[in-house]
């Protein structure tokens, strides 16, 4: 092979490597990236992690990758004091009692799945996470009312990405990953204190407070 050849090899691979490390880019700034969603992008990710770590980190963002977990994602850099604030890559949100709470439950079930060594999905019923919330929330005469305002809950922790309908069994819902990286250890440790608080909030035909947890 002569030089214009080895060249010429070269600038492909060179190319091709650009090529992905853009893609693999783009979809993560879309949201955070499962590997059992696409093992094909995945493996992109894990073979081109120090140049996905530089290329995001002029625009002042840190690439972060749970490999024994399979899922990887972005978050703005943290700035010094003095420094000028960067855009947040998402805005915060104030999130409302039940939405809080029902974050908190679900991801005290994936510790507790966790812990007994089961599959790595978890998937729950909607039943079983109706009767979850129900404990917590002011009792209501009208079941039907009380599972949709649920399922509106759904949809909002669905939206911060947090857990999935899955398409063909839409009663079923998984709990996502990346919910571990948002609540973490030491939030779960003040779990039970942060219920009792929730409970004092609950009186017969109150509304329902907000809370101040915020999410990235």
């Amino acid at each position: 092979m002569d030089t214009d050849q080895i060249m010429t090899t070269a600038e492909t691979e060179d190319s091709s490597q650009g090529k992905a490390l853009s893609l693999a880019v783009i979809r993560l700034l879309k949201g955070v990236i499962y590997q059992d969603d696409d093992p094909g992008l995945w493996q992109t990710i894990i073979n081109l992690q120090p140049r996905i770590r530089d290329y995001v980190a002029v625009m002042g963002l840190t690439f972060q990758i749970d490999e024994s977990e399979g899922y990887a994602w972005l978050a703005t850099q943290e700035e010094s004091e003095d420094a000028t604030p960067l855009p947040r890559l998402m805005n915060r949100r104030q999130l409302s009692y039940p939405v809080s709470l029902l974050i908190a439950l679900l991801r005290r079930k994936l510790a507790e799945a966790d812990t007994t060594g089961g599959e790595l999905r978890l998937i729950l019923d909607r039943e079983e996470v109706v009767n979850l919330m129900r404990t917590f929330l002011p009792e209501s005469s009208n079941e039907a009312r009380l599972v949709d305002q649920i399922d509106g809950y759904l949809n909002k922790v669905a939206e911060l990405g947090f857990i999935r309908r899955l398409r063909d069994q839409r009663d079923k819902i998984e709990v996502r990953r990346i919910i571990k990286a948002y609540v973490d250890a030491q939030w779960l440790n003040e779990f039970d204190q942060r219920l009792q608080d929730y409970q004092r909030h609950i009186t017969p035909g109150s509304g329902q407070p907000q809370t101040n947890e915020d999410a990235d």
